[in-house]
Parts: structure tokens; C-alpha cells; sequence
């Protein structure tokens, strides 16, 4: 089952991520009045929004009935209550598109960047066969926690970052090794290449890693 979730950030304008949220079995809305009328004139009707629900008016929430879904709590974005209550309420789903989640704000950009590492360490995705991504108008980025090959292209840039600077990083099919690369800084593993369109990688040990796909 394929789900998809909007984010309150840049709203995707190329064909493959809208192709995604009209082509998903469920399509979920962060906490946005103004997301929630854009699906609409698409001819998507989401499941549920989630949020605090500071963006929705009285009359939008009394036309979402129970599909408004109020989480008050702050510790946590929108998004990833969003994909809790994703997680909870459609466990079948094994593939989650996530839109929307970059641009306009940095500081929102690297947070819900962060959760994808988050979520990986949480619910182990990877070895359950669930696949999550975020996808915009420039990139496709999600998180591995184990040894795994990836069918990217040749030529495709390949970033990688983590929270771990103990995690080491054997490659095969990039351009530059990365078995050197020490993670404490952000910007260490970015930017490479794939020299073959399967490229090989193995971690020392279970660790989030994000891989950033140009």
C-alpha cells in the first residue's frame, strides 16, 4: 500500500511528486487549510489533517469531521505526527511519499530531514520492507540503517549524512571512497557520483544514514 504525506513546505510543482500524491492509496495533510484546498482542486481528498490545527478555521474543521486530527503536544512537528498517525492507522501502508517537506524554511528543511534518521533508528523501516522518502521538485532522500545496495544510476550525485561519527562507510560504484570519511560534520560525504548504476553500500554497525539522491 503507497501513502503519501504533505508537508507545509514548498508545495511540488514538477509532474513525478504530484504524479505521487494523485497516484497514492491514502493521502495525508499536515496541519495547513491552504495544502488542504490545493489537494482539493486536484481531486484528492485526504484521509486525515494532523496538527495542532492553529491553520484550520471552525468551518474547515467542521467539514473534516473526524479526518481533523488535533495532536496538541510541541515537542514534535506536524510531519512526524503526521507519520505517527500514519504508522498507527495504516500499518499496510510499506511505501510513504513525503511531499513538501523542504524549501521556504531552513531550520524546517533540516528538521524534518533529521526525523527521516529518526525514524529509521525508531522503527527499524529498513529491515521491515518499508520504504519511506522525501521527494521534491530537486531531490529523493531517505534513510538506511543497514548494508544495502541501491539502483541510482550512473552519473546520479549520491550525498550521504549522519548524526554518528562512529558509523564507517565502505562504498563500492561512487567516484570517491568513503571508507575515510569521519561523520561529524555535515558537508564530509556530499557530493559524490555513482560511476555504475548500482552502487554498494556497507555499514560497521546499525546507524541511520541519509542518502541524498541530485
Amino acid at each position: 500500500m503507497t501513502a503519501a504525506i504533505l508537508a507545509n513546505g514548498a508545495f511540488p510543482r514538477k509532474d513525478y511528486p504530484r504524479y505521487l500524491l494523485r497516484s497514492a492509496d491514502v493521502v495525508v495533510c499536515c496541519d495547513s487549510a491552504t495544502n488542504f484546498a490545493r489537494l482539493q482542486r486536484m481531486g484528492i481528498e485526504p484521509v486525515a489533517m494532523v496538527g495542532d490545527m492553529d491553520s484550520a478555521s471552525a468551518a474547515l474543521r467542521r467539514e473534516l469531521g473526524t479526518r481533523a486530527v488535533r495532536v496538541e503536544e510541541q515537542d514534535y512537528n506536524d510531519l512526524n505526527k503526521a507519520f505517527c498517525w500514519l504508522l498507527q492507522n495504516y500499518p499496510q501502508a510499506d511505501t510513504v511519499y513525503i511531499l513538501g517537506a523542504t524549501g521556504k524554511s531552513d531550520a524546517h528543511t533540516l528538521g524534518n530531514l533529521s526525523y527521516l534518521m529518526k525514524w529509521e533508528q525508531d522503527y527499524r523501516l529498513t529491515s521491515k520492507g518499508i520504504s519511506v522518502q522525501m521527494v521534491s521538485d530537486y531531490n529523493t532522500v531517505f534513510a538506511i540503517s543497514e548494508s544495502t545496495e541501491l539502483h541510482v544510476g550512473e552519473g546520479r550525485k549520491v550525498s550521504f549524512f549522519s548524526c554518528d561519527p562512529g558509523l564507517k562507510l565502505h562504498s563500492e560504484g561512487l567516484r570517491w571512497p568513503t571508507d575515510s570519511v569521519v561523520f561529524d560534520y555535515w558537508f564530509k560525504a556530499t557530493l559524490n557520483r555513482a560511476t555504475s548504476d548500482i552502487i554498494s553500500l556497507s555499514l560497521n554497525r546499525p546507524a541511520p544514514l541519509l542518502v541524498v539522491l541530485d
